[in-house]
C-alpha cells in the first residue's frame, strides 16, 4: 500500500530546458558507459535521466529550487 507523508509531495520542480538538458546529459552518460566509451561511472546518468523524465528532483526542494517557473501546475509532473 502506498501512502504519502504528511508535508511532503512529489511536485513537479524541473522545468523545460533544464528537463531537456538532464534527458540529453543522462541518455549520452548511459550511451556512452554501454560502449566502454567511458568508465563505469557513466551509469550515474541514470540520475539526471530520470529527474528529467520524471520532472522532479529530490535536491531541488532542499536547495529552495524550482525550475519550472509559472507554467507548472500541480499534478503536471503526471503529464
Amino acid at each position: 500500500m502506498f501512502y504519502q507523508k504528511k508535508g511532503f509531495t512529489m511536485e513537479c520542480n524541473v522545468g523545460g530546458i533544464d528537463r531537456i538538458l538532464r534527458i540529453s546529459v543522462g541518455a549520452l552518460l548511459v550511451v556512452l558507459t554501454a560502449t566502454n566509451m567511458i568508465g563505469m561511472w557513466g551509469w550515474l546518468g541514470f540520475i539526471p535521466l530520470a529527474t528529467g523524465l520524471f520532472r522532479f528532483c529530490p535536491a531541488y526542494p532542499l536547495l529552495g529550487i524550482n525550475s519550472c517557473g509559472t507554467s507548472c501546475n500541480k499534478g503536471s509532473c503526471s503529464k
